[in-house]
């Protein structure tokens, strides 16, 4: 597996954002609407993609939400390539590239129909955290952070 730092326009990247989005529309049914407003790429300040040989297999991101903190955005592993390690380590590339820009939180959110989100947090060192915003009052939200160390 390879990982590459690349940026919003890389193409694999944005065909790997097109089938998570595919998947949200359908575990986020009726909630689809109000969780992909705030899934854009333009705000996203880094972004990795994951391969197997030439294969973009995953990817992860992150925008500043604070000053010393990002918040984790489109993560997504295909289907196929589950279970062998690739969204930790997109994870643990993430948190790496957080810290040295100087970060030292990551946050996160996720919907409470994202079974697989909400057990591959915690295992990876994220604790349930309130509701930021802008889903303080989305109640299908689940929000994690976890807290980097420089």
């Amino acid at each position: 597996m390879r990982l590459d730092r690349t940026t919003i326009q890389d193409h694999h990247f944005l065909e790997l954002v097109k089938a998570l989005d595919a998947s949200l529309k359908i575990t986020d049914g009726a909630d689809h609407a109000f969780y992909n407003q705030f899934n854009s790429t333009d705000s996203l300040d880094a972004v990795i993609v994951a391969y197997s040989g030439t294969t973009a297999v995953g990817c992860g991101a992150f925008r500043r939400k604070e000053q010393r903190t990002v918040e984790i955005k489109r993560m997504y592993t295909l289907p196929e390539y589950r279970q062998q390690g690739i969204a930790r380590a997109i994870l643990a590339a993430l948190e790496a590239w957080a810290v040295e820009l100087g970060h030292t939180e990551c946050i996160l959110e996720t919907g409470v129909n994202q079974v697989e989100a909400l057990a591959f947090y915690p295992k990876v060192g994220y604790v349930p955290i309130p509701r930021f915003p802008p889903y303080e009052k989305a109640e299908n939200s689940s929000c994690f952070g976890k807290k980097l160390y420089i």
